[in-house]
């Protein structure tokens, strides 16, 4: 649900991905056409085919899984009669279960109640592993726990996508998006987002002893960019998270309880919960989790989607963004402040220039360009990207324009923290807008507390 990246941050995993597949259902066809989607995402995938010698998984193959960020599995009518396929699996639950590792499951024509309950096609192929097992049962019940554990887990079916592209491109899509909330590996930052590591480190600081953190300001100041950061940095601390972008259109769309019961399912890694129940609310309560949820109107939509905080495990955290304070005190939540000059002229350099200063001979075009955004993050990345590779006569008509007529991207960013204003609000930000423009800001505080006094005064009379 959140923005992606376009290269997964792989620094800390020899591979990003690892296919566990049966080369005769899918090598010329979904393996083939998967491996090629995610290529072209920078995605490494792994496919095991070198690796397949002797009777067992090697040590070597064994790495590789653990090393791996994400496994997706293969199941398809003949992936069970592979005791190869089925080690690898048991070793996919293992890094799951030791490491967090993620694990999507992709039911290839192969119906997922076959594979989850032992039956029709999918036995007869499971059979033929058995049978050629001659160790111990201690394996084979292994095999039959990874089967269910994993085949329980979300993830695609194609009776229910129908086209084969589509699946593909959904899975490579859903992969990179994962890769945008994973940890970073070390301390570093994009060099892109200007004055972002002391506002994480002041929402990690409310994190430490506080439930719930308010990430607030007006459009366009960063909000969602702190959160997600604050996600990458800390979601190994946890054992489930959950980042809802755009509850405030989410919530217009969809009923609260479609969006909780979801968030419960990501959470638990399980498809087929729906809803609260008493064996639900226990293995949520085993949780410590991270919630974020991304442009919050109203806070009993929050209420509705994620529960009391009690609802979860000891050291839960939820953070939540939004142009209102929703009524938290100062002690629980973060205004985030706009870029200072130096910070804001840096950050629309980067987006006009490609480079973090101005050239020479555009610096007095630029800082009217950057006193135009106000020290707005997105405000100075819109107009960067306007005026990127325009001839100084252009810019100078461009900030002439300005003067009369907004850009229209950054009129619509500003234009939503208005519409989300009560009427009252509306009616006080325009007198100011309209009444005090250019005025010093004490003053004009001083005559609306007077106004505000002198109103009091006349309702009691």
């Amino acid at each position: 649900m959140a923005s992606t990246s376009s290269t997964p941050p792989n620094q800390w995993k020899t591979w990003d991905v690892f296919i566990s597949f049966r080369g005769a259902d899918t090598r010329y066809n979904i393996l083939s056409h998967l491996s090629k989607a995610l290529k072209d995402k920078q995605i490494k995938a792994f496919t095991d085919e070198e690796l397949r010698k002797g009777e067992e998984i090697s040590s070597e193959l064994s790495k590789i899984i653990r090393e791996s960020s994400i496994s997706i599995v293969i199941f398809s009518e003949n992936y069970a009669d592979s005791s190869w396929c089925l080690d690898e699996l048991v070793q996919i639950l293992k890094c799951k279960e030791k490491s967090g590792q993620i694990v999507l499951p992709v039911f290839y024509k192969v119906d997922p109640t076959e594979v989850q309950k032992l039956t029709g096609n999918f036995r007869k192929a499971f059979a033929i592993a058995m049978h050629g097992e001659k160790g111990t049962s201690q394996k084979v019940d292994n095999w039959k726990r990874a089967l269910k554990e994993v085949s329980n887990l979300s993830g695609w079916d194609l009776q229910e996508i129908k086209y084969e592209s589509i699946l593909v491109e959904e899975i490579a899509n859903d992969v990179l998006k994962k890769f945008s909330y994973m940890p970073k590996s070390d301390d570093s930052y994009d060099r892109k987002l200007i004055g972002i590591k002391s506002r994480v480190e002041k929402v990690e600081w409310l994190l430490k002893d506080k439930q719930v953190v308010g990430i607030w300001g007006m459009g366009g100041v960063g909000k969602t960019t702190i959160a997600l950061e604050v996600l990458h940095r800390n979601k190994n601390q946890f054992t489930g998270h959950y980042f809802a972008e755009n509850v405030r259109e989410t919530m217009k769309n969809e009923s609260s309880r479609s969006v909780r019961t979801e968030i419960i399912r990501q959470l638990l890694g399980d498809k087929h919960v729906d809803g609260l129940n008493d064996h639900v609310f226990k293995r949520l309560k085993s949780m410590k989790v991270l919630l974020i949820f991304d442009d919050v109107e109203d806070r009993n939509h929050l209420k509705d989607l994620a529960g009391d905080c009690d609802l979860y495990g000891e050291g839960s955290r939820i953070i939540i963004t939004s142009r209102d304070s929703l009524g938290l005190s100062e002690e629980d939540r973060y205004e985030v402040e706009k870029l200072s000059d130096s910070q804001g002229l840096e950050l629309f350099s980067l987006h006009a220039f490609e480079q973090n200063r101005p050239k020479e001979e555009y610096k007095e075009l630029s800082n009217k360009a950057t006193n135009y955004a106000g020290g707005n993050p997105l405000a100075l990345k819109i107009l960067g990207s306007h005026l990127f590779n325009m001839h100084i006569e252009e810019w100078e008509s461009e900030l002439e324009k300005l003067k009369v007529e907004p850009l229209e991207k950054i009129q619509a960013v500003l234009k939503t923290s208005y519409d989300g204003l009560g009427d009252k609000d509306k009616d006080i930000f325009l007198d100011i807008a309209c009444f005090f423009k250019g005025q010093n800001k004490d003053e004009v505080e001083r005559i609306l507390e007077a106004l505000v006094s002198f109103q009091k005064v006349e309702y009691l009379a």
